[in-house]
Protein backbone atom coordinates (compact mmCIF):
# COMPACT_ATOMS: atom_id res chain seq x y z
CA UNK A 1 0.00 0.00 0.00
CA UNK A 2 1.11 3.51 -0.56
CA UNK A 3 2.30 5.79 2.67
CA UNK A 4 -0.44 7.25 3.88
CA UNK A 5 2.17 9.84 5.41
CA UNK A 6 2.25 11.33 2.66
CA UNK A 7 -0.43 10.75 -0.27
CA UNK A 8 -4.06 9.14 -0.91
CA UNK A 9 -3.30 5.47 -1.76
CA UNK A 10 -4.82 5.00 -5.39
CA UNK A 11 -6.31 1.41 -4.42
CA UNK A 12 -7.59 1.51 -0.32
CA UNK A 13 -8.82 3.73 2.26
CA UNK A 14 -7.61 6.13 5.09
CA UNK A 15 -8.71 5.65 8.60
CA UNK A 16 -8.38 7.78 11.82
CA UNK A 17 -8.73 6.34 15.15
CA UNK A 18 -9.19 9.37 17.34
CA UNK A 19 -8.84 8.59 21.30
CA UNK A 20 -8.87 11.38 23.99
CA UNK A 21 -6.53 11.86 26.59
CA UNK A 22 -7.38 11.24 30.15
CA UNK A 23 -10.71 12.49 29.11
CA UNK A 24 -12.50 12.55 32.32
CA UNK A 25 -9.76 14.26 34.15
CA UNK A 26 -9.08 16.38 30.89
CA UNK A 27 -12.42 17.69 30.77
CA UNK A 28 -12.86 19.08 34.19
CA UNK A 29 -9.31 20.67 33.46
CA UNK A 30 -10.69 21.87 30.91
CA UNK A 31 -13.66 23.63 32.52
CA UNK A 32 -11.71 24.89 35.69
CA UNK A 33 -8.34 25.58 34.59
CA UNK A 34 -7.75 27.43 37.36
CA UNK A 35 -8.03 24.73 40.17
CA UNK A 36 -6.63 21.46 38.02
CA UNK A 37 -4.46 22.56 35.08
CA UNK A 38 -0.79 20.04 35.51
CA UNK A 39 -2.59 18.95 39.32
CA UNK A 40 -2.87 15.29 39.66
CA UNK A 41 -6.12 14.90 39.50
CA UNK A 42 -8.48 11.72 39.53
CA UNK A 43 -12.13 10.97 38.84
CA UNK A 44 -13.99 8.56 41.65
CA UNK A 45 -17.28 7.92 42.34
CA UNK A 46 -16.97 8.38 46.34
CA UNK A 47 -14.90 11.42 46.92
CA UNK A 48 -16.37 12.40 49.85
CA UNK A 49 -15.61 9.00 52.16
CA UNK A 50 -12.52 9.27 50.63
CA UNK A 51 -13.55 5.56 49.22
CA UNK A 52 -13.98 3.51 45.95
CA UNK A 53 -11.56 3.24 43.05
CA UNK A 54 -9.48 5.70 40.65
CA UNK A 55 -11.70 5.82 37.77
CA UNK A 56 -9.11 7.49 35.74
CA UNK A 57 -6.39 9.71 36.77
CA UNK A 58 -4.84 12.89 34.93
CA UNK A 59 -1.21 12.01 33.25
CA UNK A 60 0.15 14.27 36.20
CA UNK A 61 -0.80 11.84 38.42
CA UNK A 62 0.23 8.72 36.53
CA UNK A 63 3.65 10.08 36.74
CA UNK A 64 3.27 9.74 40.63
CA UNK A 65 2.38 6.52 40.71
CA UNK A 66 -1.40 6.39 40.13
CA UNK A 67 -3.43 3.76 38.48
CA UNK A 68 -6.69 3.62 37.18
CA UNK A 69 -8.70 0.85 39.51
CA UNK A 70 -6.66 1.61 42.36
CA UNK A 71 -7.81 2.20 45.36
CA UNK A 72 -8.81 5.40 46.87
CA UNK A 73 -7.11 5.15 50.01
CA UNK A 74 -3.88 3.58 48.43
CA UNK A 75 -3.51 6.57 45.60
CA UNK A 76 -4.02 9.05 48.75
CA UNK A 77 -1.22 7.44 50.44
CA UNK A 78 0.70 7.96 47.19
CA UNK A 79 -0.05 10.83 46.46
CA UNK A 80 -1.75 13.01 49.34
CA UNK A 81 -2.03 16.43 47.05
CA UNK A 82 -3.85 14.05 44.82
CA UNK A 83 -7.44 15.92 43.39
CA UNK A 84 -10.39 14.03 43.67
CA UNK A 85 -13.48 14.96 41.56
CA UNK A 86 -17.10 13.59 41.31
CA UNK A 87 -17.97 12.54 37.78
CA UNK A 88 -20.38 14.32 35.75
CA UNK A 89 -21.61 13.13 32.98
CA UNK A 90 -23.72 15.88 31.45
CA UNK A 91 -20.26 17.63 31.28
CA UNK A 92 -18.49 14.86 29.67
CA UNK A 93 -21.33 14.00 27.22
CA UNK A 94 -21.48 17.78 26.44
CA UNK A 95 -17.43 17.83 25.40
CA UNK A 96 -17.84 14.24 23.81
CA UNK A 97 -20.91 15.96 21.22
CA UNK A 98 -17.80 19.15 20.58
CA UNK A 99 -14.82 17.38 19.60
CA UNK A 100 -16.82 14.57 17.57
CA UNK A 101 -18.46 18.19 15.70
CA UNK A 102 -15.26 18.90 15.10
CA UNK A 103 -14.48 15.12 13.36
CA UNK A 104 -18.11 15.37 11.48
CA UNK A 105 -16.31 18.48 9.72
CA UNK A 106 -13.84 16.35 8.44
CA UNK A 107 -15.65 13.65 6.87
CA UNK A 108 -19.22 12.33 7.58
CA UNK A 109 -17.90 8.97 8.21
CA UNK A 110 -17.05 8.82 12.05
CA UNK A 111 -18.02 6.12 14.18
CA UNK A 112 -17.98 6.84 17.50
CA UNK A 113 -16.66 3.71 19.85
CA UNK A 114 -17.48 5.59 22.89
CA UNK A 115 -17.41 8.77 24.59
CA UNK A 116 -13.97 9.36 24.11
CA UNK A 117 -13.35 7.90 20.97
CA UNK A 118 -13.77 7.62 17.39
CA UNK A 119 -12.86 6.35 13.77
CA UNK A 120 -12.93 8.69 11.12
CA UNK A 121 -12.54 7.38 7.44
CA UNK A 122 -11.00 10.14 5.34
CA UNK A 123 -10.35 8.27 2.16
CA UNK A 124 -12.95 11.13 0.40
CA UNK A 125 -11.25 13.58 1.84
CA UNK A 126 -8.34 14.77 -0.41
CA UNK A 127 -9.75 18.06 -0.86
CA UNK A 128 -8.69 19.32 2.76
CA UNK A 129 -5.28 18.08 2.46
CA UNK A 130 -2.91 14.77 2.77
CA UNK A 131 -3.57 12.60 5.16
CA UNK A 132 -0.94 13.94 7.67
CA UNK A 133 -2.35 17.14 7.50
CA UNK A 134 -6.02 16.43 8.41
CA UNK A 135 -4.29 14.56 11.24
CA UNK A 136 -2.65 17.41 12.38
CA UNK A 137 -5.07 19.83 11.85
CA UNK A 138 -7.62 17.63 13.84
CA UNK A 139 -5.30 17.21 16.43
CA UNK A 140 -4.79 21.09 16.84
CA UNK A 141 -8.56 22.08 16.80
CA UNK A 142 -9.90 19.72 19.75
CA UNK A 143 -7.34 21.35 21.57
CA UNK A 144 -7.61 25.16 20.80
CA UNK A 145 -11.18 24.63 20.49
CA UNK A 146 -11.86 22.39 23.51
CA UNK A 147 -8.87 22.38 25.12
CA UNK A 148 -8.68 18.94 25.13
CA UNK A 149 -5.41 16.20 24.09
CA UNK A 150 -5.51 13.64 21.86
CA UNK A 151 -3.82 10.92 20.13
CA UNK A 152 -4.57 9.97 16.71
CA UNK A 153 -3.44 6.79 14.79
CA UNK A 154 -3.53 6.85 10.94
CA UNK A 155 -3.65 3.84 9.12
CA UNK A 156 -5.28 2.08 5.91
CA UNK A 157 -7.56 -0.20 8.48
CA UNK A 158 -9.34 0.09 11.82
CA UNK A 159 -6.97 -2.20 13.23
CA UNK A 160 -3.82 -0.76 12.70
CA UNK A 161 -5.59 2.67 13.49
CA UNK A 162 -6.36 1.87 16.87
CA UNK A 163 -2.98 0.02 17.50
CA UNK A 164 -1.58 3.62 16.23
CA UNK A 165 -3.48 5.66 18.87
CA UNK A 166 -2.42 4.03 21.72
CA UNK A 167 1.33 4.19 20.89
CA UNK A 168 1.84 7.43 22.11
CA UNK A 169 -0.33 9.41 24.55
CA UNK A 170 -0.45 11.95 25.60
CA UNK A 171 -1.18 14.01 22.19
CA UNK A 172 0.60 11.59 20.00
CA UNK A 173 0.14 11.06 16.33
CA UNK A 174 1.26 7.57 14.90
CA UNK A 175 1.08 6.80 11.54
CA UNK A 176 1.10 2.70 11.19
CA UNK A 177 1.66 1.72 7.77
CA UNK A 178 1.20 -2.46 6.42
CA UNK A 179 4.78 -2.40 5.66
CA UNK A 180 5.30 -1.44 9.31
CA UNK A 181 3.76 -4.21 10.88
CA UNK A 182 6.54 -6.55 10.97
CA UNK A 183 8.89 -4.01 12.70
CA UNK A 184 6.77 -2.19 14.90
CA UNK A 185 4.50 -4.90 16.12
CA UNK A 186 5.73 -8.55 15.97
CA UNK A 187 7.67 -8.24 19.03
CA UNK A 188 4.92 -7.45 20.95
CA UNK A 189 2.96 -9.96 23.23
CA UNK A 190 -0.18 -10.96 21.17
CA UNK A 191 -2.08 -10.04 24.37
CA UNK A 192 -1.58 -6.26 23.09
CA UNK A 193 -3.30 -6.99 19.60
CA UNK A 194 -6.17 -5.33 19.69
CA UNK A 195 -9.30 -7.52 19.79
CA UNK A 196 -7.25 -10.51 21.40
CA UNK A 197 -8.37 -10.93 25.82
CA UNK A 198 -6.60 -12.03 28.63
CA UNK A 199 -8.09 -15.68 28.53
CA UNK A 200 -7.11 -15.81 24.29
CA UNK A 201 -3.32 -14.20 25.03
CA UNK A 202 -2.98 -17.20 28.12
CA UNK A 203 -4.03 -19.77 25.51
CA UNK A 204 -1.77 -18.79 23.23
CA UNK A 205 1.01 -18.73 25.98
CA UNK A 206 0.53 -22.31 26.56
CA UNK A 207 0.77 -22.83 22.81
CA UNK A 208 4.19 -21.38 23.08
CA UNK A 209 3.07 -18.42 20.48
CA UNK A 210 3.67 -15.72 22.85
CA UNK A 211 4.57 -12.67 20.42
CA UNK A 212 2.18 -11.37 17.22
CA UNK A 213 4.91 -12.05 14.88
CA UNK A 214 4.50 -15.54 15.99
CA UNK A 215 0.67 -15.52 15.56
CA UNK A 216 1.63 -14.18 11.89
CA UNK A 217 3.80 -17.17 11.49
CA UNK A 218 1.76 -19.92 12.82
CA UNK A 219 -0.37 -22.32 10.82
CA UNK A 220 -3.99 -21.05 10.30
CA UNK A 221 -5.23 -24.52 10.55
CA UNK A 222 -4.24 -24.95 14.07
CA UNK A 223 -5.57 -22.15 15.02
CA UNK A 224 -9.08 -22.73 13.53
CA UNK A 225 -8.74 -26.03 15.51
CA UNK A 226 -7.94 -24.56 18.06
CA UNK A 227 -10.02 -21.19 18.61
CA UNK A 228 -12.56 -21.82 15.91
CA UNK A 229 -13.00 -19.18 13.06
CA UNK A 230 -11.46 -16.67 15.58
CA UNK A 231 -8.06 -18.53 14.92
CA UNK A 232 -8.62 -17.41 11.18
CA UNK A 233 -9.20 -13.39 12.33
CA UNK A 234 -6.02 -13.41 14.55
CA UNK A 235 -4.00 -14.70 11.87
CA UNK A 236 -5.12 -12.32 9.56
CA UNK A 237 -4.93 -9.59 12.42
CA UNK A 238 -1.36 -10.46 13.02
CA UNK A 239 -0.65 -9.11 9.85
CA UNK A 240 -2.22 -6.18 10.09
CA UNK A 241 -5.49 -6.81 7.66
CA UNK A 242 -8.96 -5.74 8.79
CA UNK A 243 -12.06 -5.02 6.12
CA UNK A 244 -14.25 -4.05 8.67
CA UNK A 245 -15.23 -0.16 7.47
CA UNK A 246 -16.04 2.86 9.41
CA UNK A 247 -20.23 2.75 10.55
CA UNK A 248 -21.39 5.93 10.53
CA UNK A 249 -24.43 4.21 11.51
CA UNK A 250 -23.86 2.56 13.97
CA UNK A 251 -26.09 2.41 17.25
CA UNK A 252 -26.11 1.27 20.93
CA UNK A 253 -29.04 -1.10 21.72
CA UNK A 254 -31.38 1.63 23.44
CA UNK A 255 -32.97 -0.41 25.66
CA UNK A 256 -32.87 -3.63 27.59
CA UNK A 257 -36.09 -5.23 28.76
CA UNK A 258 -37.82 -8.47 30.20
CA UNK A 259 -41.47 -8.54 30.92
CA UNK A 260 -43.90 -11.58 32.01
CA UNK A 261 -47.32 -11.95 32.08
CA UNK A 262 -48.00 -13.69 35.38
CA UNK A 263 -50.25 -17.06 36.11
CA UNK A 264 -51.99 -15.52 37.86
CA UNK A 265 -52.78 -11.92 38.94
CA UNK A 266 -50.63 -10.92 42.18
CA UNK A 267 -51.65 -8.57 44.87
CA UNK A 268 -49.18 -9.08 48.16
CA UNK A 269 -46.02 -6.71 47.72
CA UNK A 270 -43.65 -10.13 48.62
CA UNK A 271 -44.58 -11.57 45.51
CA UNK A 272 -44.14 -8.96 43.40
CA UNK A 273 -40.90 -8.24 44.80
CA UNK A 274 -39.76 -11.87 44.32
CA UNK A 275 -40.95 -11.19 40.28
CA UNK A 276 -38.96 -7.90 39.93
CA UNK A 277 -36.11 -9.45 41.57
CA UNK A 278 -36.50 -12.00 39.04
CA UNK A 279 -36.88 -9.78 35.77
CA UNK A 280 -34.08 -7.51 37.14
CA UNK A 281 -31.79 -10.14 37.20
CA UNK A 282 -32.46 -11.14 33.59
CA UNK A 283 -31.80 -7.83 32.65
CA UNK A 284 -28.87 -7.28 34.45
CA UNK A 285 -27.34 -10.52 32.61
CA UNK A 286 -27.96 -9.61 29.17
CA UNK A 287 -26.70 -5.98 29.79
CA UNK A 288 -23.57 -7.15 31.41
CA UNK A 289 -23.46 -9.96 28.26
CA UNK A 290 -23.29 -7.19 25.95
CA UNK A 291 -20.83 -5.43 28.13
CA UNK A 292 -23.22 -2.17 28.57
CA UNK A 293 -24.14 -0.10 31.65
CA UNK A 294 -27.97 1.64 32.41
CA UNK A 295 -28.54 4.89 33.97
CA UNK A 296 -32.37 4.35 33.58
CA UNK A 297 -34.44 1.92 35.32
CA UNK A 298 -38.28 1.56 34.09
CA UNK A 299 -40.60 -0.65 35.40
CA UNK A 300 -44.31 -1.87 33.18
CA UNK A 301 -47.38 -2.68 35.24
CA UNK A 302 -50.54 -4.05 33.64
CA UNK A 303 -53.75 -4.51 35.02
CA UNK A 304 -56.31 -7.72 34.60
CA UNK A 305 -58.20 -4.94 32.54
CA UNK A 306 -55.43 -4.32 30.26
CA UNK A 307 -54.30 -1.26 31.28
CA UNK A 308 -50.95 -0.49 31.60
CA UNK A 309 -48.32 2.22 32.99
CA UNK A 310 -45.09 2.69 32.91
CA UNK A 311 -42.42 4.42 35.52
CA UNK A 312 -38.48 4.90 35.33
CA UNK A 313 -35.96 6.95 37.51
CA UNK A 314 -32.51 7.55 36.36
CA UNK A 315 -29.36 6.51 38.48
CA UNK A 316 -26.70 9.02 39.79
CA UNK A 317 -24.35 6.79 37.81
CA UNK A 318 -24.60 3.68 35.79
CA UNK A 319 -24.43 0.45 36.98
CA UNK A 320 -24.96 -3.62 35.64
CA UNK A 321 -25.52 -4.97 38.76
CA UNK A 322 -28.94 -6.93 39.72
CA UNK A 323 -28.41 -5.22 43.31
CA UNK A 324 -29.14 -1.62 41.66
CA UNK A 325 -31.46 -2.29 39.33
CA UNK A 326 -33.60 -4.29 41.53
CA UNK A 327 -33.24 -2.01 44.47
CA UNK A 328 -34.75 1.30 41.91
CA UNK A 329 -37.55 -1.57 40.91
CA UNK A 330 -38.84 -1.93 43.96
CA UNK A 331 -38.76 2.13 44.63
CA UNK A 332 -40.90 2.66 41.38
CA UNK A 333 -43.43 -0.57 42.49
CA UNK A 334 -43.57 1.28 45.94
CA UNK A 335 -44.29 4.84 44.52
CA UNK A 336 -46.05 4.41 42.21
CA UNK A 337 -48.40 1.76 42.64
CA UNK A 338 -51.27 0.98 45.15
CA UNK A 339 -50.78 -1.72 47.77
CA UNK A 340 -53.49 -4.81 46.83
CA UNK A 341 -54.70 -3.96 43.35
CA UNK A 342 -54.25 -6.80 41.41
CA UNK A 343 -51.17 -7.06 38.64
CA UNK A 344 -51.36 -9.19 35.18
CA UNK A 345 -48.25 -8.24 33.68
CA UNK A 346 -44.51 -6.98 35.13
CA UNK A 347 -41.70 -5.53 32.99
CA UNK A 348 -38.19 -3.77 34.05
CA UNK A 349 -36.52 -1.80 31.05
CA UNK A 350 -32.96 -0.34 31.23
CA UNK A 351 -32.72 2.84 29.24
CA UNK A 352 -30.17 5.47 28.41
CA UNK A 353 -27.16 2.38 27.49
CA UNK A 354 -23.73 3.20 27.17
CA UNK A 355 -20.61 1.02 27.06
CA UNK A 356 -19.67 -0.43 30.25
CA UNK A 357 -15.63 0.92 29.35
CA UNK A 358 -17.15 4.15 28.91
CA UNK A 359 -17.59 4.64 32.53
CA UNK A 360 -15.72 2.87 35.58
CA UNK A 361 -18.41 4.87 38.04
CA UNK A 362 -20.60 1.18 38.23
CA UNK A 363 -17.61 0.13 40.65
CA UNK A 364 -17.75 2.67 43.08
CA UNK A 365 -21.58 1.87 43.73
CA UNK A 366 -20.25 -0.38 46.39
CA UNK A 367 -17.78 0.51 49.32
CA UNK A 368 -14.32 -0.54 48.12
CA UNK A 369 -14.24 -3.01 51.14
CA UNK A 370 -17.10 -5.01 49.62
CA UNK A 371 -17.09 -4.02 45.74
CA UNK A 372 -14.06 -7.04 45.15
CA UNK A 373 -16.04 -9.90 46.72
CA UNK A 374 -19.51 -8.68 44.93
CA UNK A 375 -17.81 -8.63 41.71
CA UNK A 376 -16.20 -12.14 42.09
CA UNK A 377 -19.52 -13.37 43.35
CA UNK A 378 -21.29 -12.02 39.97
CA UNK A 379 -18.96 -13.45 37.67
CA UNK A 380 -19.01 -16.44 39.30
CA UNK A 381 -22.66 -17.11 38.94
CA UNK A 382 -23.00 -15.68 35.28
CA UNK A 383 -20.06 -18.27 34.64
CA UNK A 384 -22.08 -20.92 36.18
CA UNK A 385 -25.12 -19.80 34.03
CA UNK A 386 -23.27 -19.99 30.87
CA UNK A 387 -21.91 -23.03 31.92
CA UNK A 388 -25.83 -24.96 33.23
CA UNK A 389 -27.94 -22.54 32.07
CA UNK A 390 -30.09 -19.69 33.54
CA UNK A 391 -31.43 -21.78 36.33
CA UNK A 392 -28.11 -22.69 37.48
CA UNK A 393 -28.23 -20.20 40.31
CA UNK A 394 -30.84 -18.51 41.73
CA UNK A 395 -30.81 -15.91 44.46
CA UNK A 396 -33.03 -16.64 47.74
CA UNK A 397 -35.07 -13.85 47.42
CA UNK A 398 -36.53 -15.65 43.79
CA UNK A 399 -37.46 -19.05 45.45
CA UNK A 400 -40.03 -17.20 48.33
CA UNK A 401 -40.17 -18.05 51.75
CA UNK A 402 -39.74 -21.76 51.40
CA UNK A 403 -37.46 -22.74 48.38
CA UNK A 404 -38.28 -26.40 49.21
CA UNK A 405 -42.07 -26.40 48.27
CA UNK A 406 -41.36 -25.03 45.09
CA UNK A 407 -38.84 -27.57 44.19
CA UNK A 408 -40.83 -30.51 44.89
CA UNK A 409 -43.70 -28.87 42.81
CA UNK A 410 -40.92 -28.22 40.18
CA UNK A 411 -41.90 -24.93 39.50
CA UNK A 412 -39.41 -21.94 39.46
CA UNK A 413 -39.40 -19.26 37.50
CA UNK A 414 -41.49 -21.23 34.97
CA UNK A 415 -39.29 -23.94 34.63
CA UNK A 416 -39.21 -27.62 35.16
CA UNK A 417 -36.43 -29.03 37.40
CA UNK A 418 -35.28 -32.79 37.37
CA UNK A 419 -33.73 -34.45 40.03
CA UNK A 420 -30.03 -33.75 39.30
CA UNK A 421 -30.57 -30.61 38.63
CA UNK A 422 -28.14 -28.00 40.40
CA UNK A 423 -29.14 -25.15 42.57
CA UNK A 424 -26.74 -22.76 43.97
CA UNK A 425 -28.36 -20.40 46.18
CA UNK A 426 -27.38 -17.26 47.02
CA UNK A 427 -28.69 -15.29 50.47
CA UNK A 428 -29.21 -11.93 49.67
Amino acid sequence: MSDVKDHYPVNGRVIIHLDMNAFYCSVHEAEEPEYYKDKPTAVSGSVEQRKGIIVTCSYAARNKGIKTGMAVKQAMRICPELLLIKPDFNLYRKYSHGFMSIARQFTPLVEPVSIDECYMDITGSKLLGTPLDIAESLQRRIKSEWQLPCSIGLAPNKLLAKMASDMKKPMGLTVLRLRDVPNMLWDKPCGTLFGIGGKTAEKLEKMNIRTIGQLANTDEALLIKQFGVMGAWMKSAAHGMDQSPVNPNREQSKSIGHTTTLPSDLTEQDDVFRVLLNLSDQTARRLRRQNLVASTVQITIRRPDMSTITRSHTLSAPTQTTEEINKEARKLFQRHWKLGDPIRLLGVTLQNLAPADETAVQLDLFSYEDQPRKEALTKAMDTLRDRFGEDAVLTAGMLGDDPSTLIRNKRIRGTSLQKDDSLLYIDE
